[in-house]
């Protein structure tokens, strides 16, 4: 358990002031929240401040390719029943980010962080974590991350003989295997709705067997293990054997996954599964995913989809048919220049739906869907689609930049 901390050096106490007055500079200015900007400037002048400021909490690190935005704020939640929580809630899940975060709270006990995947390593290295949440690892951001075996890979050097008690999904072959250079795991089922990205062994390169929730390679033995927490319909099932119902007002099984994990991280502190999910239903929506706005008179559901596994999990938990649909796709910087994943979602999902399409790639899209042979119109921006919807709730799916522009937009 972290202890009272000793002061911070006069270096690491200078670095902290400007970069907050960065940051406050930075939100003056329109320009965000300031975080990644104030991170930059602290760590410049500190370049071990991330260290320090770790130093004298509770560390729990979060990373996957989706979900890890909710479930970190899930696990604070549950966590504050324990003591106070220091998150970094808006997801700036970088070095900078996460500095910026941890230098807002001095009274902290537990750190709660969502880590960039490719950063999860070094960041694990500075702040020496007392638990690492692992989730899932599937394509995202062509362009910049590497390919998932390759990430897996860093995750498992990056781990191996860590002293953090490690929650993986053992449903995630990819996972099992980073997780497994790890003396402490305990296994989550979280499930897999995504698995084109697990069709090869991460080991030895075979073609795995998957039959029903099972997977091992035939080849090597490398088999998914027996988990001790399990998510079963709207419970998690703990170590003995107890079921504790779910009650979120997220939506959809991905969010349920998500708590079950955040129920077997909040465990290893204490806070037993009632209490932890208990708290978790206080959450409705994180950093505007899930929110539904009024604009032009209508009422919008706003989702966050970035990747085919997202997207997929995501058209899983929209409202049924004839819900008008409006799908919005940037390739800007923070999305990945490449819109090439684009085929690997199956929009045929939607067929039914009224379908509006918008943002900065909304042709690329426009020919996704007319291959899928889905019905659907084409906007300049998000004001002309909501007029052009037909009655009811709309369901709004984007991706990262798309949905900030979107949640700007509405006044989000």
């Amino acid at each position: 358990m972290a202890g009272n901390s000793d002061p911070l050096s006069p270096r690491a106490k200078l670095a902290v002031t400007a970069g907050k007055a960065v940051a406050a500079a930075s939100r003056a200015a329109g320009r965000g929240s300031g975080s990644v900007i104030g991170g930059r400037v602290a760590l410049k002048l500190d370049p071990d401040l991330l260290a320090r400021l770790a130093q004298n909490l509770d560390v729990i690190l979060v990373s996957a390719t989706n979900g890890k935005t909710t479930t970190t704020r899930l696990i604070a939640e549950a966590l504050r029943a324990a003591g106070p929580v220091v998150s970094n809630a808006l997801g700036a899940n970088m070095p900078a980010g996460i500095t910026s975060a941890l230098a807002g709270s001095s009274e902290a006990r537990y750190g709660v962080i969502e880590v960039d995947e490719k950063y999860l390593a070094g960041v694990a290295r500075d702040t020496a974590p007392k638990c690492i949440a692992l989730l899932n690892l599937s394509r995202d951001q062509l362009d910049r991350a590497a390919e998932t075996r390759m990430l897996a890979e860093n995750w498992r050097e990056g781990l191996a003989g860590s002293k953090a008690v490690v929650v993986a999904n053992c449903d995630d072959p990819l996972v099992v295997w980073a997780a497994s250079s790890s003396p402490n795991v305990i296994w989550v089922a979280a499930g897999q709705m995504w698995k084109d990205d697990a069709w090869s062994c991460p080991s030895c390169g075979g073609v795995m067997q998957r039959p029903g929730d099972d997977w091992f390679c035939g080849e090597c033995g490398f088999r998914r293990p027996t988990p001790s927490w399990a998510l079963s319909g709207d419970h998690v099932l703990d170590p003995h054997g107890s079921a504790w119902p779910i009650h979120l007002q997220l939506p959809g099984r991905a969010n349920k996954a998500n708590a079950a994990s955040s129920a077997a991280v909040a465990a290893v502190f204490g806070v037993p599964p009632q209490v932890a999910l208990e708290r978790m239903y206080q959450v409705q929506a994180v950093a505007g995913r899930y929110d539904i706005v009024q604009f032009q008179g209508r009422d919008l559901r706003l989702l966050l989809a970035k990747n085919p596994a997202g997207w997929l999990e995501t058209f899983s938990l929209i409202d049924p048919p004839p819900t008008p649909v409006i799908l919005s796709v940037n390739a800007r910087g923070a999305d990945g220049t490449d819109t090439s994943w684009l085929w690997d979602v199956d929009y045929t999902r939607l067929t039914g739906h009224p379908i509006c399409v918008v943002g900065d790639r909304r042709l690329d899209l426009a020919v996704r869907l007319e291959v899928a042979d889905q019905h659907f119109q084409v906007y300049e921006n998000l004001d002309q689609a909501v007029a052009a919807c037909p009655p009811g709730r709309i369901e709004v799916i984007a991706n990262y930049t798309a949905f900030q522009d979107l949640r700007r937009r509405v006044g989000n």
